[in-house]
């Protein structure tokens, strides 16, 4: 997932963002939702507006971390304009929990994580792996990369599959997806008015997986995050 601007280490960071979510769902709308930010690097602990995590090994070049982290992907059937996409069951936002780990060196970034459902409400699992080349021009500091999300079944079946009575009741048909794998490019931008403030800007594009361009319930071949504000370090 992205993550907003983060602190300096020892360093609280608060602001305030507007986050902006396209939505891949058959008759649903771009989300656009307020965005508190609130940022801490410590030696030991990190919180990072949605995750939180406690470091296993912390140096110049290498974080490994446990960690949580709200997974805000959900579908509510009464937000849809369609009216077989209103007969559809929920599918619900949840805590996942697992180990992240990072390697920096001259050449860019490798970060890596893998978690599993707390919640219980898909019982999948993610996992993702991603480049990333920091470049600090002036004021700037940006940030590029790719990477790619892999998808257990569980996970992919509990958000985009369609059940035998969801099916019976919608019209549409039954779908039962295995595990999925989507491709992204990501990009951060901060720049950094003097020692306090900072304006950022981070985002996502996804590329959908077959497994998920294939279900009823999706009409994009995408998704993605965007997020953008200004924050206070202190």
């Amino acid at each position: 997932m992205v993550c907003a601007h983060s602190a300096q280490a020892g360093n609280w960071s608060l602001g305030a963002g507007v986050l902006v979510t396209p939505e891949p769902y058959r008759g649903h709308q771009t989300r656009v939702y307020p965005a508190p930010i609130v940022n801490y690097e410590g030696d030991n602990f990190y919180f990072r507006s949605l995750t939180a995590g406690y470091y296993l090994w912390n140096d110049q070049q290498n974080q490994l971390s446990i960690m949580g982290y709200y997974l805000p992907q959900h579908f509510k059937p009464g937000d849809s304009d369609d009216a077989q996409m209103k007969l559809l069951d929920k599918r619900r936002s949840t805590l996942m929990a697992g180990l992240a780990y990072s390697h920096n060196a001259d050449w860019g970034t490798i970060r890596t994580a893998l978690s599993g459902d707390m919640l219980n409400n898909s019982d999948g699992i993610l996992g993702d792996a991603a480049y990333l080349y920091r470049f600090t021009p002036d004021n700037w500091t940006l940030v590029p990369g790719v990477g790619v999300t892999w998808s257990s079944g569980n996970q992919t079946d509990y958000y985009y599959g369609i059940s035998g009575n969801e099916s019976r009741r919608s019209g549409l048909d039954s779908y039962t997806p295995g595990n999925s794998w989507a491709p992204y490019a990501e990009l951060t931008a901060n720049y950094r008015f003097n020692q306090n403030w900072n304006a950022f800007v981070t985002g996502r594009y996804i590329r959908l997986s077959s497994e998920v361009k294939d279900s009823p319930m999706i009409d994009k071949s995408y998704t993605g995050i965007l997020l953008s504000g200004v924050s206070y370090n202190f």
